[in-house]
């Protein structure tokens, strides 16, 4: 039975699809976090301007894809706005956006908060020896912050990779929908067949995440000690 069941996995291309499904997901993740990290880092700097009418609209923007789940953000941008709006995207384009728009919001929270706890001696250093606001940033923030800000994004490139599971509610042929297909289509002949499909992208997505996590861990620990 156990040989029976197991077989589901490597039966035709299925085992090559489900890989195909991983690298969909690899894919929107990566791409959404290159934009989105780039994304936040800039907000992130903006939210230290002493500018309340853009601190507030900046603070929104985090509020509003901090509070909204990612499943009806994905739902707004699938199915309503490029109805109303006339705006042809096919679904890893919407997924993408999506993702990216999220981790530009919680990069920016993650900025301004390491910005934030570089000593203000540092700064008043930097002014001391004629940096602009450009250069303090560049030059004294920027270096001091990106160690504190590492720990805090590898645990939000994780929990990207995880929220990948949601893209087969708007049609991404990402790992899972892959593997719930697969289920599908062979439940006659291998009624057990989700336990070793759902098994193997436990698996997959393990290897993906685990790494991120134990070197987010290595780093808290590097940061514990230095202090």
């Amino acid at each position: 039975m156990v040989h029976s069941g197991i077989s589901i996995l490597f039966a035709g291309q299925n085992f090559s699809r489900l890989l195909g499904g991983l690298w969909i997901s690899a894919k929107i993740s990566i791409v959404s976090l290159v934009i989105g990290i780039a994304l936040g880092i800039l907000l992130g700097a903006l939210r230290t301007v002493k500018n309340p009418i853009l601190r507030v609209i900046l603070r929104l923007y985090l509020e509003f894809f901090r509070i909204v789940p990612t499943v009806v953000l994905l739902f707004l941008f699938y199915y309503i706005l490029p109805k109303n709006f006339n705006v042809n995207l096919n679904a890893q384009a919407v997924a993408m956006l999506v993702f990216a728009l999220w981790v530009g919001a919680e990069m920016s929270d993650i900025v301004r908060g390491a910005l934030i706890s570089v000593p203000q001696h540092q700064c008043e250093a930097g002014i001391a020896i004629g940096l602009n606001g450009p250069q303090l940033f560049r030059y004294v923030l920027l270096p001091q912050a990106i160690g504190l800000m590492i720990p805090a994004t590898i645990n939000l490139m994780t929990r990207v990779i995880k929220t990948t599971s949601l893209l087969l509610l708007i049609s991404v042929m990402d790992v899972i929908n892959i593997g719930q297909q697969i289920i599908e289509a062979n439940r006659q002949t291998h009624p057990d067949g989700a336990f070793w499909v759902y098994g193997l992208i436990f698996i997959l997505y393990f290897l993906l995440c685990y790494p991120l996590s134990a070197w987010a861990r290595h780093l808290e620990r590097q940061q514990d000690n230095n202090a």
